[in-house]
């Protein structure tokens, strides 16, 4: 079962795209941040944030790009998707996005 749920902020503003067809798909980076902790042994642990593309489709999509605002707080359930691309060097590249 490949799924995920993620409990953090909206990082920058939905981007909307709309296809021909009339499909629409959103995309915005999301936050997840672990707080910061002391052990017991007095060493700090530093607070720690994660970055995560997300990606939306159909419905969601518009839902994303009413909603989904830079520093919104939000809960996004998915599953994660892997890529790889080549980009305009030659180099290959790899992505992993979230799909809500």
């Amino acid at each position: 079962m490949n799924n995920i749920t993620l409990i953090g902020y909206v990082g920058k503003d939905a981007e909307c795209r709309t296809f021909e067809n009339g499909g629409k798909v959103a995309n915005f980076t999301f936050a997840t941040t672990e707080r910061g902790y002391t052990l017991q042994n007095g060493t700090q642990v530093p607070e720690q944030t994660d970055w995560h593309n997300v990606v939306c489709h159909k419905g969601l999509a518009e839902f994303a790009e009413k909603w989904a605002r830079k520093g919104q707080p939000f809960l996004i359930t998915g599953r994660v998707r892997y890529r790889e691309y080549t980009n305009q060097a030659g180099e290959k590249r790899y992505i992993t996005e979230v799909i809500a």
